[in-house]
């Protein structure tokens, strides 16, 4: 009897440690579309599916435009149709929109892109938590953080063998912790 309150005691022990290591890990969950881990100006911010745009041609109600970014990674506005925004950073896409609206003006039209919503930072969470699903975050979530915002992890949760995975275009890669050991497979 002694000896199996001394393994459990053992094993509690071992395991409060490991949640603490855990905890000071940090592990930053990465963008779909492959940004650098560094924080970003606001100008650099790129877009991405699902992100709200205002497009404002001045003067020109009628151009002006609420748009959200397709999952193609593309939007549509009158008169110049399809534009790649996707990948683009909302200066990137202004700039697009002014040349190909310049076909159709004397002058070159004044435009404004405004990223009204950014809905792009898409995680998805399964497994053994509390509440698995889709999850929009924010820019430099962490792996903890993101654990969280699903509630945790479940009493039967084996917490020491988590895999995460990026489906980054051109790149896939999946780190799996175990006995907090990190090990990365990358394949192309």
């Amino acid at each position: 009897m002694s000896k199996t309150l001394f393994t459990a005691a053992h094993a509690c022990t071992w395991l409060v440690l490991i949640c603490l290591l855990c905890s000071c890990a940090k592990v930053v969950v990465p963008h779909p579309f492959d940004i650098a881990a560094e924080p970003q100006r606001g100008d650099d911010y790129q877009l991405g599916p699902e992100d709200v745009l205002e497009v404002l041609v001045w003067k020109n109600a009628d151009l002006s435009k609420v748009v959200t970014v397709r999952p193609d990674g593309r939007i549509s506005l009158p008169l110049i149709g399809e534009v790649l925004a996707a990948g683009f950073t909302a200066a990137q896409v202004q700039e697009e929109v002014t040349t190909r609206l310049t076909d159709f003006y004397q002058d070159p039209p004044q435009v404004s892109l405004i990223v009204q919503e950014a809905n792009s930072y898409v995680i998805y969470i399964l497994g053994q938590v509390e509440r698995p699903g889709q999850y929009s975050v924010k820019r430099g979530t962490t792996f903890l953080q993101a654990i969280a915002l699903a509630g945790g992890f479940t009493p039967f949760a084996a917490a020491m063998a988590t895999a995460i995975t990026n489906n980054a275009p051109r790149k896939s890669a999946m780190e799996i912790f175990s006995r907090g050991n990190i090990t990365r497979i990358t394949s192309s």
